[in-house]
């Protein structure tokens, strides 16, 4: 959810059900899938957003602390290191993914179109409500418009072949939509209001790619933002039932749960109008509450809802001065913490949460290990 701070905690997903390497091996993991792509935002950008704009390069994942863990040096990613679809990559059979702004996105068979703090509607809908979203962001359907352009270079006007035998993934975008919308004075209530549209898009989306060709599609729900660092220090609450046994906003996260549950009833409805289609949802919700209950349990459970990589205030968030501004400090070992920047988690909080996920992800998607 890359929202004014974006949310993409919220946003890991089924799809990223993946294992760290080291774990559940891609060489010992074989999947029917011979194309990889998704469409997303800066929890699934492998480096799209810092290219959207002459500006880009200035953006904080172009610059460290930026890709501290891994590689060593900012490669775009909003992490301090590998972010959940490159685990999720590996795991399916394709080792290195490249972003659609890239010369190498027409020679690879992983191609990432995400992009940081993207939403699923339009600019024109928050004009009409008064909500700004950043210039570089590319909404859902203009995405869609860049897979367009890519196949026509790819496999010109016979793509079908290439879509069937594709594993495609959208989402984990949507909780920019409500993001943006709290964190400029839009109620719970307002909010609310745009799930319908929010979900019909998504939904626009999968049926137009299906009619295209394409037979393997996920779309994931989203993960609980009202734990998010950024969400937290932006609507602090005096009273505790606020909060739910992890001190996360309950109200921000039962937006989250209609919000899933609306996309779920509709995705059930579109495989019953496309029942040859494999069509999944991805509830990544369990798997981050499952992790914040191991988390609490430990040693580290003092960080668990604040930024390795920030600055101020119980959360250790302030959006003025985002992670990798000057005079803003970096915990020592990121993989002591869930979030990297208060939007964003941690290289090992992705690998844990895909850790708990995996197993039943590759089942479904008829890997083999």
């Amino acid at each position: 959810m890359d929202s004014s701070c974006s949310s993409h905690f919220a946003k890991l997903a089924f799809a990223f059900l993946i294992l760290f390497v080291g774990t559940i091996s891609s060489q010992n993991t074989v999947c029917p899938y011979q194309y990889l792509y998704h469409l997303g935002d800066g929890v699934t950008d492998v480096g799209n957003s810092i290219r959207v704009l002459p500006w880009g390069p200035s953006l904080p994942a172009a610059r460290l602390p930026y890709g501290r863990s891994y590689p060593g040096y900012p490669t775009g990613r909003w992490g301090d290191g590998r972010i959940d679809f490159d685990f999720a990559a590996a795991d399916f059979g394709f080792p290195r993914i490249v972003p659609y702004l890239t010369p190498e996105a027409n020679s690879s068979n992983g191609v990432i179109f995400s992009v940081a703090r993207s939403p699923v509607l339009d600019h024109k809908f928050f004009k009409q409500r008064g909500v700004k979203i950043p210039p570089y962001a590319i909404p859902l359907y203009e995405q869609l418009n860049w897979f367009k352009t890519h196949l026509k270079s790819v496999c010109g006007s016979n793509c079908a072949n290439r879509l069937a035998n594709s594993l495609i993934l959208l989402g984990d975008i949507e909780a920019n939509d409500i993001g943006y919308s709290l964190l400029q004075g839009k109620s719970i209530k307002e909010a609310q209001t745009y799930v319908p549209y929010i979900t019909q898009a998504q939904i626009n989306v999968t049926r137009e790619l299906i009619n295209m060709g394409a037979r393997q599609l996920i779309i994931p729900g989203n993960a609980p933002i009202g734990c998010f660092p950024y969400i937290l220090t932006a609507f602090p609450s005096n009273d505790p039932k606020a909060y739910d046994e992890f001190g996360c906003l309950k109200s921000v996260n039962d937006l989250m749960t209609f919000k899933n549950n609306d996309l779920q009833q509709a995705i059930a409805k579109l495989r019953t109008e496309f029942p040859d289609v494999s069509l999944f949802y991805g509830a990544f919700d369990d798997g981050v509450r499952q992790y914040l209950t191991q988390f609490m349990a430990g040693p580290n459970r003092n960080n668990a809802l604040k930024a390795c990589c920030g600055i101020g205030g119980k959360y250790n968030f302030n959006s003025k001065r985002f992670c990798g501004s000057r005079g803003v400090p970096v915990c020592h070992d990121p993989d002591n913490y869930i979030f990297w920047d208060g939007l964003h988690l941690t290289q090992e909080a992705s690998h844990r949460i895909e850790s708990i996920l995996i197993q039943p992800a590759l089942s479904t998607l008829n890997c083999a290990s």
